[in-house]
């Protein structure tokens, strides 16, 4: 395993870490927690949230951290080559990259186009490969070790009806974690993916309006059905799973690579 020359004596506090897709939600409240915990903080979204990301980049700012603002579309590896470059040259050396930007579509698998098939992979898939390959590399070349960390889901272990190639997409996401453990363990870069259950954000509100509409039903139903589910008997909140990822990028998870961490109240019990 190589000495980490770039990370040696470096604490908690100097630390610089992207996290993608902070614009809103989760990766935003992601951001926020790295902020509360020392890291100076890069803040990727698509160029169309820009208001939002300067937003974030001023909250963190306002708790006393460092931060910037960088538009890419994670898909593209040019873009994220460029994100990665970005934040270096304002923050300084690299040590997480969570790949949190994602897209959801609630549709039946019938009625999937292959072009909308494509996109939500190309997006949650592709987006992570980029972000996984482009700061393994940066890690690399300045000979230090790094965190990788991924945002798979529940629906990892279980696709859900109206769901499947959304699921389909987050089984992918484990897969990526496990070979870039492996393969990058021996350069002391670790990979971990951290997988919510049902969140409160936006794209839960969407997925609700969806299926009610496709159901007959009522807006809230599928909120409803989803709560029943969890043994802790409330939704999770963006800030929850944020408490794992600060873990995660943490000293304190410094031995552990390869894993899929559940984090939904209790809906699959592994």
């Amino acid at each position: 395993m190589v000495t980490s020359e770039a990370t040696v004596g470096k604490t908690q506090e100097s630390r610089v870490a992207i996290v993608t897709g902070a614009a809103q939600g989760i990766g935003k409240a992601i951001a926020l927690r790295l902020a509360r915990d020392g890291f100076s903080v890069c803040v990727n979204d698509i160029t169309a949230n820009q208001t939002a990301i300067d937003e974030v980049v001023e909250s963190i700012r306002a708790l006393g951290r460092e931060s910037c603002g960088c538009a890419a579309d994670v898909s593209q590896g040019a873009e994220v080559q460029t994100l990665v470059s970005t934040c270096v040259e304002k923050l300084g050396p690299l040590d997480a990259m969570i790949a949190n930007a994602g897209i959801c579509q609630v549709k039946s698998l019938l009625e999937l186009s292959e072009q909308e098939v494509r996109r939500i992979f190309d997006i949650n898939v592709v987006g992570v490969f980029n972000c996984f390959q482009t700061a393994s590399k940066h890690f690399i070349a300045q000979k230090s070790r790094g965190k990788l960390i991924a945002a798979a889901s529940v629906a990892s272990f279980k696709a859900f009806p109206m769901l499947s190639h959304y699921s389909s997409t987050k089984f992918a996401i484990r897969g990526l974690v496990q070979g870039f453990a492996q393969e990058m363990a021996p350069h002391g870069i670790t990979a971990n993916g951290y997988c919510p259950g049902i969140v409160g954000t936006s794209m839960l509100d969407m997925i609700d309006d969806v299926m009610a509409k496709a159901s007959g039903g009522q807006s809230g139903d599928a909120k409803a059905g989803f709560g029943k589910m969890i043994a802790l008997g409330r939704l999770s909140e963006p800030e929850d799973v944020a408490k794992l990822v600060s873990y995660l990028a943490g000293p304190d998870s410094d031995y552990m690579t390869g894993q899929n961490i559940v984090i939904d109240g209790g809906i699959i019990l592994t």
